[in-house]
């Protein structure tokens, strides 16, 4: 996912798919542990998308709390 791609997700949007790539990321690593992962670049491809949604989701101005 670009940085673009995320930039026009909603934060609530943002959050679960960050959610959804741990996960993903978890599973790839614990598949790894056991040698069942051939494509050992969708490790680092992962990482970098947690980060960027990390700092994008740090970025964006949060939605004022209703009063």
């Amino acid at each position: 996912m670009t940085a673009k791609e995320i930039r026009e997700l909603s934060p609530e949007e943002i959050g679960t798919k960050l959610r959804e790539t741990r996960s993903q990321l978890l599973q790839l690593r614990l598949r790894k542990q056991t040698g069942q992962v051939e494509k050992t670049h969708e490790l680092r491809t992962l990482r970098k998308t947690v980060a960027r949604m990390e700092t994008i989701s740090r970025q964006k101005p949060k939605a004022p709390a209703a009063a």
